[in-house]
């Protein structure tokens, strides 16, 4: 009984994993399941232009730290924040809001100032309103101009894909109110 029971598990077990690698084995594969979508299966490009707004002091501060390493690295190695910053329309504070950028970064490189982050761009005008764009990926904070993906979104921005160029206006940033300037180009349908 041991010996039929053994040779039946290793025959079935044989069976599972021919029947996996011959189906699962590739490196890739098409699918021709259609989602869900408001529009045909046409791409756009759309181009974005606004103003993130970060404020470190004050009485509102929208960046948070929420892990100090402590490890007296000369880049802050390990040290983390969380943020909630406006984003607007012009370089003005007081121009209209268009949305948040919200998310996650820390300081990831031991060599230089190169923050790993995740931001929720979430817009609240126009035609993008409830519509997101995700970012994650290396932001090198001493360079002034620097390039970051977009990997995905909502809303409008379902599928989405592209980059943002962005920089730090240090000619009009102050201590309460860093400016950077985005410029996003995105592909999605």
């Amino acid at each position: 009984m041991a010996t039929t029971l053994r040779f039946f598990s290793l025959f079935t077990l044989t069976l599972i994993l021919v029947n996996f690698s011959t189906t699962n084995g590739v490196f890739f594969e098409h699918s021709n399941i259609m989602l869900p979508t408001n529009q045909q299966n046409t791409e756009k490009t759309t181009h974005l232009h606004f103003f993130y707004h970060e404020n470190l002091e004050g009485k509102n501060p929208t960046v948070i730290k929420i892990i100090d390493p402590s490890t007296h690295s000369p880049t802050g190695f390990g040290a983390s924040f969380m943020m909630d910053n406006l984003l607007t329309l012009q370089q003005e504070l007081t121009s209209k809001p268009v949305g948040r950028a919200q998310g996650i970064f820390g300081s990831a490189s031991l060599n230089d100032r190169g923050l790993v982050m995740l931001i929720n761009l979430v817009f609240i005008e126009g035609e993008f309103a409830g519509s997101t764009l995700s970012l994650l990926g290396r932001n090198p904070v001493q360079d002034t101009v620097r390039e970051m993906p977009i990997v995905g979104g909502t809303g409008v921005f379902r599928f989405a894909r592209g980059y943002a160029v962005v920089k730090s206006l240090y000619e009009i940033s102050t201590s309460e109110n860093f400016v950077v300037e985005y410029n996003v180009t995105v592909s999605h349908p």
